[in-house]
């Protein structure tokens, strides 16, 4: 596996969840480390919580302008992460059409926006967080399945487009983040307690689960157009 030390690491969706798991990991293991995300006040707070020697930059993903910019005037990278999406759930007949396109906005047109405005170094990685709903659909969240399948194919395809930069993706499961904190705290209790009696692992995911599958895809040399799911034996319960 290769080290991270030294080697300039972007997290897009840094400041939570996920993404701040990635950072956190990324630093830990002597990378420099950058956040982004579009709320300065959160990547502040993640700052703290990781370190004062990670640097933070407000990037919304949806602002095509503000990519290059951003891109522009910094180095090229050695390891982009993408983990930054705001979706809705519902299903195709209930959730509203603004609120569908708002969703492949986000998680898919924000990864593509990075990819195509990124500076990589030539042995750099590329990886996209995707979720397990490609491989096993609900019907209640048919739109983030086709989002998160989308996502897994861009990174195949990509894989080739960019090569030798090596593009992945890491498929989580049901994780544990900031995301359900606007659940009421009963629902949201009940919703892990349900999961934990159907995983096979019988637990809940834990941001840091996530990370240790990017930071693998990093630090493989030899992987490239993978998909890694993460998800407790969800795809399989």
């Amino acid at each position: 596996m290769q080290s991270l030390r030294n080697k300039r690491f972007l997290v897009v969706g840094g400041s939570s969840g996920i993404g701040l798991a990635v950072a956190a990991r990324a630093a830990e293991a002597g990378a420099a480390v950058t956040i982004a995300s579009r709320s300065q006040a959160k990547l502040e707070t993640a700052r703290s919580t990781i370190g004062e020697a990670v640097e933070a930059s407000a990037l919304d993903t949806g602002d095509e302008l503000a990519i290059e910019r951003f891109f522009a005037s910094h180095e090229p990278w050695d390891h982009i992460v993408v983990s930054a999406a705001q979706t809705l759930t519902g299903s195709v007949r209930g959730l509203g059409l603004a609120d569908a396109k708002a969703a492949m906005e986000s998680k898919f047109w924000g990864a593509y926006r990075v990819a195509r405005g990124a500076r990589l170094n030539e042995d750099a990685s590329l990886t996209f967080v995707s979720g397990f709903l490609s491989v096993r659909p609900s019907a209640t969240s048919v739109l983030q399945g086709a989002i998160n399948a989308a996502l897994e194919a861009l990174a195949r395809g990509l894989a080739l487009e960019l090569a030798p930069t090596r593009v992945n993706a890491v498929s989580p499961g049901l994780i544990e983040t900031p995301l359900w904190s606007e659940i009421p705290d009963d629902k949201r209790a009940a919703m892990f307690a349900n999961a934990v009696e159907r995983l096979p692992v019988r637990r809940i995911g834990q941001p840091d689960d996530i990370a240790s599958a990017i930071l693998f895809l990093a630090t493989t040399p030899f992987a490239s157009g993978s998909t890694v799911r993460v998800d407790g034996g969800g795809a399989i319960a």
